[in-house]
């Protein structure tokens, strides 16, 4: 029986071999999953907005894509992950609210996925699947012993990417 580990809002962890990460809820937000297919480590970060930057109180580093996936990063490698074999999924960045004029908050969840792309470039981690935008949540699970990424959503077939 494989352990469920979930990660929360703003959150992130690390999971190896049977276990699961799971994280619920995703609107705006992305779910990112790393994966090192040779040690069957995983990571999960959870994060809400993209740039840490942009925020005077910015303390929790898993609440910015900037931030929490580096920090991902770090986690895994710390645990024996190798860089040079992780790839990435990302589910998430839906735009949940129709917001008009010129506003920001809108697209929210467009700016979170571009993050993701941004971040994953600069660490040289491919980015080989992911089920972004449209304006429905999903609960996402990563399957640290096979590196699958299941998305469940209201009123939708589940899938693995």
């Amino acid at each position: 029986m494989s352990e469920i580990i979930k990660v929360g809002m703003a959150d992130l962890n690390i999971a190896t071999n049977q276990e699961i990460l799971t994280t619920l809820g995703l609107g705006s937000c992305i779910g990112l999953a790393l994966y090192d297919p040779g040690t069957k480590i995983g990571g999960l970060v959870h994060y809400m907005l993209p740039d840490s930057t942009k925020l005077r109180n910015n303390n929790n580093i898993a609440k910015f894509g900037d931030t929490g996936i580096r920090e991902l990063y770090n986690r895994m490698i710390k645990a024996g992950a190798n860089p040079r074999h992780m790839v990435a999924k990302i589910a998430g960045g839906a735009k949940m609210f129709e917001v008009s004029g010129l506003s920001g908050v809108g697209n929210v969840g467009e700016r979170n996925a571009e993050e993701a792309r941004l971040i994953l470039k600069e660490l040289k981690i491919p980015l080989i699947a992911e089920d972004c935008g449209l304006n429905y949540g999903r609960t996402v699970e990563l399957h640290c012993d096979t590196g699958l990424y299941y998305i469940k959503s209201v009123g939708k077939e589940p899938k693995a990417i």
